[in-house]
């Protein structure tokens, strides 16, 4: 039997236009791809399958024709000839993560406030780099731009994951003059359709809408098979749940639902309500429990609210991504933020939402998770995606339940369990191989070698050298 053998210090770049299945790339894209083979085995690996199920050591798995065809315990599955060979002695393997809270633009600093600015060219290519296969925008500044990386990554023109995108955030009022998208008397039904026609296929509210916009825009949403998810401030967690939302962002560090007197339909602050409710308080639990019965997912975003005190300046080692002037300007907001009483608070804060995360899932609540490049703009894509994961760990979850969220969780918010999500004879290939035993050393995470989507494995390390320094700059 005629093997070929590659050993990853020396690996083989192989630049090939069309893989044996049809799949094919551009000249952009080729050059970051490591592996196209049509027959491969990973061999001798740790593997994480993403079910949570308990780690399994010494395992082979071989990929056919894009697809998971065999695991088993290293040396009892026999290989097709001229199988390329790759030794996995003291790496890992886990599931391609599918992240529900993700943006293709970037939150820079500008005169105090913060202003979204769109990175086409580098977003993509890190989300992949940093090991997500499959990915939701959880709102869009520029849907339609959006819609078009989409369809480039699906051509082979472009580098990045499968994108699930989602409509422009859905606000009567705003604070960000790129969000607001509804006006006055304007028909909620023609414009969801106008982007539901267009490729659009999940509903993002924000804050600042009402009871009844909400109703007619999840009514129209699930006439056409279309989830819908909410950052929300006017409506509460108990209000939009009754409605029939599918999905609510940042677990609950969004809920006005502890606001003494509230009015119907206002957007008020609810930082100060959550931070004096106790992890044990009736109504927080009554609530956890109204959001399982009514099958409703929270996505959980601990990176976009990770305190500055004993931390990364850019959370993941996600520095050498930024522009120049960027890091600089995050260096001074860093330097100015740790060791204040705002940030001790913030900390408070991160733990106390981490312990009510934690509860929810115990009951049974259904969690995904997502980093949600924006806030401080010390969040950017890939980087921020393996941080996630060293912050489930940090939040209690055992790694088994970690790469579940990251993973599997996600594939069946999006109904594609079927074919991603897991390790699995039979699903698409879309795993990751990294250096480091994983689940004894939380920090491989950052140790990424290559990043299988669909069978093609790309070379993370490569992709996030050619945007060093240009995060911010386009």
């Amino acid at each position: 039997m005629k093997h070929i053998k590659i050993t990853l210090g020396i690996i083989l770049l192989l630049i090939v236009h069309t893989t044996s299945y049809g799949q094919a790339f551009s000249r952009q894209v080729t050059p970051y791809i490591a592996i196209q083979d049509t027959v491969v085995a990973l061999t001798n690996v740790t593997l994480i399958d993403g079910t949570g199920n308990a780690v399994k050591y010494q395992q082979d798995i071989l990929i056919n024709n894009h697809k998971i065809a065999a695991i088993g315990k290293t040396g009892t599955i026999e290989f097709p000839e001229n199988t390329t060979l790759i030794d996995g002695t003291g790496k890992t393997v886990i599931p391609g993560f599918v992240m529900l809270h993700e943006h293709l633009f970037y939150a820079k600093p500008h005169n105090g406030n913060y202003k979204g600015v769109h990175m086409t060219n580098t977003f993509p290519q890190m989300y992949l780099a940093g090991g997500v296969t499959t990915m939701r925008t959880a709102g869009s500044f520029e849907a339609s731009a959006d819609l078009n990386i989409k369809n480039l990554i699906n051509q082979g023109k472009m580098v990045g994951p499968a994108m699930d995108v989602s409509t422009p955030h859905v606000e009567r009022l705003g604070f960000i003059p790129q969000l607001q998208s509804l006006y006055g008397d304007e028909n909620i039904e023609n414009w969801l359709h106008y982007w539901f026609d267009k490729g659009i296929t999940s509903v993002k509210v924000y804050n600042n809408i009402t009871k009844e916009d909400l109703k007619k825009i999840i009514e129209v949403s699930h006439a056409r098979n279309i989830k819908v998810t909410g950052h929300l401030c006017s409506i509460t967690y108990e209000e939009a749940a009754n409605l029939g939302i599918d999905n609510l962002e940042h677990t609950f560090m969004a809920a006005t639902d502890f606001v003494a007197d509230k009015q119907e339909n206002d957007c008020v602050r609810g930082e100060r309500s959550l931070n004096e409710l106790a992890d044990d308080d009736p109504k927080l639990l009554a609530l956890m429990q109204l959001l399982i019965d009514k099958n409703v997912t929270l996505t959980y975003t601990p990176t976009v609210f990770e305190p500055y005190t004993n931390r990364e300046v850019i959370i993941g080692g996600g520095h050498v991504a930024l522009a120049p002037y960027l890091l600089a300007q995050q260096q001074a907001i860093y330097d100015r933020s740790i060791h204040t009483k705002r940030d001790s608070l913030s900390l408070l804060s991160f733990q106390k939402e981490m312990r009510r995360v934690l509860k929810f899932h115990a009951m049974g609540g259904n969690i995904v998770v997502g980093t949600d490049p924006t806030g401080s703009g010390k969040t950017i894509a890939g980087y921020a995606n393996q941080r996630l994961i060293e912050l489930l760990i940090e939040t209690g979850f055992s790694i088994e339940e970690s790469i579940k969220l990251a993973t599997l969780n996600g594939a069946n918010y999006l109904e594609i369990a079927d074919t991603t999500g897991t390790i699995t004879v039979g699903k698409n290939a879309d795993l990751i191989l990294m250096n480091g035993d994983l689940s004894k050393d939380i920090r491989s995470i950052r140790n990424m070698e290559i990043v299988f989507k669909n069978g093609v494995g790309f070379d993370s390390k490569k992709i996030f050298e050619a945007v060093k320094g240009k995060v911010g700059a386009y």
